[in-house]
């Protein structure tokens, strides 16, 4: 399987993005999905997970402002930023997995929020 992480950008502080992760299998197989994100000279954290259509965690800075869903008819997951701040400004990595979601990652890709 392979996942296709896409709709990172530039955005001004404030704005929104949504990601895509798209599978190459389907996503049913995959019933742990999560968002991790890496920022500059920081180790990599996790962001948000679900796991089949229930969210499980958000990170204490992203609450109430991302929100983690899938389409499994689509075989994608998506993450929906809104309110973005510099902080948030990081690599963005899909994974999943049938038990943790750990056994596939997708390539990342690159959020930028400018000030």
């Amino acid at each position: 399987v392979q996942l296709q992480a896409s709709g990172g950008g530039l955005v001004q502080s404030g704005g929104s993005l949504r990601l895509s992760c798209a599978a190459s299998g389907s996503m049913h197989s995959f019933p742990s999905v999560a968002w991790y994100r890496q920022a500059p000279g920081k180790q990599r954290e996790l962001v948000a997970s679900m796991r089949g259509r229930s969210p499980l965690m958000y990170a204490d800075s992203v609450k109430g402002r991302f929100t983690i869903s899938r389409n499994n008819a689509r075989n994608t997951v998506y993450l929906q930023m809104n309110n973005l701040k510099p902080d948030d400004t990081a690599i963005y990595y899909c994974a999943a997995g049938e038990t943790s979601p750990g056994d596939f990652w997708g390539q990342g890709t690159q959020v930028t929020v400018s000030s």
